[in-house]
């Protein structure tokens, strides 16, 4: 475990503004990083690496809440790893939830339950913990909620999806990572009449239930603002629905239905040159561009994308900024840039997702660094560099890249790592299936 204690100092030191990460995706779930005092550009040499610490198998990443770090993994036990896209592996094991000092990487606790997989890519939980008003939220790959103290690890509540809801799991697991809305936590559960439930973040008691799908999918829920109505976005294998977020009852939906129940990404709301759009796209090249009605909640289609036009996104969510939307296509393996006026394609690379290598489903996490308008885009690769990008309508220009973890798990033959990274207290974390490292990345 490296420590560099003196650039702790002077980045503690620093007249910086400093945010937790304490969710997928950061603080608001816009993938944005407000932090001042990074870095602007990746220097040649590098950069410093605070901490590294061992963990097992998992695609979650990790939150970072009140100077701590909180990260699932599964620790198998019996059962081999085989990625067959459309086998379910049998393992034995226990899913843990480790919470690390932010600072040192030391373990502070861990809780850990048995959890027999029966899932596809099962090297270990997907979601990402939520942590909120002292508690922390973890989903397994199995459906096992939990709710634990955020200090001290102590188990405050749990249900198991399967069993109280009878919920199937999806073949490549539960992935939607919860919400909290207020008092609610909301969760995409499965099951007849609960493909989204709402449960009281403190006591676990459910609040209420909605829809039926032929499958849940694994969409996180989302929240929206559209016709001065706040709307709670749930993506399931066959409809985009808009609940209110309070009740769950529906308020629109409209037919999306991607390939092999893959609803995966965070539809994404903007305010355009069209009026205020949501998009969404997914596996089986399908995606469209939606109208939001400024007077009522309701959807209507602008367009429908084709094989060549638009971007068809799994594993990492895409970003709009102004008239462009940036994301990875599954089919392609490329980070693409479309106009979101007609969906045409303006440019796409292949260097910030696979390198030099092709296939399908190169992926890396981008993440949009403030300012917005300089660009600046933070991109985990799944070749484990971190790169940063500035995106504009016009090309991809990168401004440095560094190698931080090696890929540990496989897809379609190639080594890759799957894992969303956070950014907090001016650092980078970022996991595979062997370790999670911290980097610094203060100015």
């Amino acid at each position: 475990m490296i420590r560099c204690c003196t650039l702790l100092a002077v980045a503690a030191a620093a007249p910086a503004h400093a945010d937790d990460w304490p969710q997928w995706m950061g603080p608001r779930r816009d993938g944005v990083w407000r932090e001042t005092g990074v870095v602007k550009a990746i220097p040649a040499e590098g950069l410093p690496v605070n901490w590294r610490v061992e963990v097992k198998g998992g695609y979650s990443g990790p939150a970072i809440a009140n100077g701590r770090v909180y990260v699932t993994d599964y620790d198998r036990t019996a059962g081999e790893l085989a990625n067959a896209p459309n086998d379910r592996t049998l393992l034995a094991g226990r899913e843990r939830i480790l919470c690390l000092d932010a600072a040192s990487g030391r373990l502070l606790w861990k809780h850990e339950y048995d959890c027999p997989y029966a899932i596809s890519y099962a090297s270990g939980p997907r979601c990402t913990p939520t942590v909120a008003d002292g508690k922390v939220y973890v989903l397994g790959a199995e459906g096992n909620l939990t709710c634990l103290d955020a200090l001290t690890g102590r188990l405050l509540w749990a249900k198991d999806f399967k069993k109280d809801y009878a919920a199937p799991t999806p073949i490549w697991g539960f992935c939607g990572h919860p919400l909290v809305d207020g008092r609610q936590l909301i969760c995409l559960v499965g099951g007849e009449g609960s493909v989204a439930v709402a449960f009281d973040k403190d006591s676990g008691k459910e609040l209420w239930r909605s829809l039926s799908a032929s499958e849940s999918g694994y969409c996180p829920p989302t929240l929206i603002e559209s016709a001065g109505v706040r709307q709670l976005m749930i993506w399931d294998a066959d409809n985009l629905n808009s609940l209110e977020p309070a009740t769950g009852r529906l308020l629109w939906s409209q037919p999306l239905k991607p390939a092999y129940g893959m609803s995966i990404m965070a539809p994404q709301v903007a305010d355009t040159k069209q009026g205020r759009v949501l998009f969404a796209s997914g596996i089986g090249r399908v995606g469209a561009l939606f109208s939001l009605a400024p007077t009522e909640p309701s959807a209507r289609v602008l367009w429908r994308g084709e094989p060549k036009t638009a971007v068809y996104c799994a594993n990492s969510t895409p970003y709009i900024a102004g008239d462009v939307l940036y994301g990875c296509d599954c089919e392609t393996g490329f980070l693409t840039a479309v106009d979101l006026t007609t969906g045409d394609r303006l440019w796409e690379t292949g260097e910030p997702t696979m390198g030099s290598r092709r296939g399908r489903h190169g992926t890396a996490f981008l993440v949009r660094q403030e300012p917005l308008e300089a660009g600046r885009t933070w991109l985990f690769s799944e070749t484990g560099d971190l790169i940063l990008a500035r995106l504009s309508p016009e090309k991809y220009e990168e401004l440095g890249r560094v190698h931080l973890l090696d890929p540990t798990n496989e897809c379609f033959g190639r080594e890759v790592v799957w894992s969303h990274p956070a950014f907090a207290n001016r650092c980078i974390f970022a996991r595979n299936d062997r370790e999670l490292v911290c980097v610094s990345l203060a100015e």
